[in-house]
């Protein structure tokens, strides 16, 4: 019964390390509704872990009870055969073991979906922190072009002002020269 017990420890320890693991993960996403969701999840694991611990102590509880019970019954009943007392109190004992057995199993079972729950979340979480990224690194590329682009733009400006200088310049002293040649021919 102790190996169970430090078996289901040892499961419990690594359920909420995985939890702690998922939250971090959470933290670091750079959406904010990717953030809640999986915090939303985080919060739904806490509570599932505590109800099964909750679990496992009414359990390991109500086992201690009928164990003590069943050894008050037996010493109470001192005028019985001490061999059947000893093949009853084996009996009862062997019973109890099973159905403490049983329900340590089935919330083993129940960690072990929760954590297979907790690993495919984690895988999920990878994967789009993966596609993030390359978001991230694909908008990095595109903000290198557009800074490009505006330069470029910026520059072309520029110059279709200074074009257009030159030619109001050059059609300013195209008339200037036709006053002035007629002006010499007319006067």
């Amino acid at each position: 019964m102790n190996q169970v017990n430090q078996k289901i420890k040892e499961q419990m320890k690594t359920t909420q390390n995985r939890i702690q693991d998922l939250e971090r993960i959470a933290n670091e996403q750079d959406k904010e509704t990717d953030r809640l969701d999986i915090l939303k999840d985080v919060g739904n694991f806490r509570k599932q872990l505590a109800s099964t611990q909750t679990s496992i102590r009414k359990a390991n509880l109500s086992c201690k009870m009928a164990i003590d019970r069943q050894e008050r019954e037996s010493l109470l009943q001192g005028g019985t055969d001490p061999d059947l007392r000893k093949r009853m109190n084996k009996e009862s004992l062997a019973q109890t073991a099973g159905n403490i057995t049983d329900n340590l199993m089935s919330l083993n079972r129940m960690m072990a979906a929760n954590v297979a729950q907790s690993n495919l979340a984690n895988e999920v979480l990878g994967k789009s922190s993966a596609t993030l990224s390359d978001t991230h690194e694909e908008f990095k590329g595109m903000g290198g072009v557009i800074q490009t682009s505006r330069s470029l733009l910026t520059k072309y400006n520029r110059r279709e002002l200074t074009d257009r200088l030159l030619i109001f310049l050059a059609v300013a002293l195209f008339l200037a020269t036709v006053l002035y040649i007629l002006k010499k021919r007319i006067f």
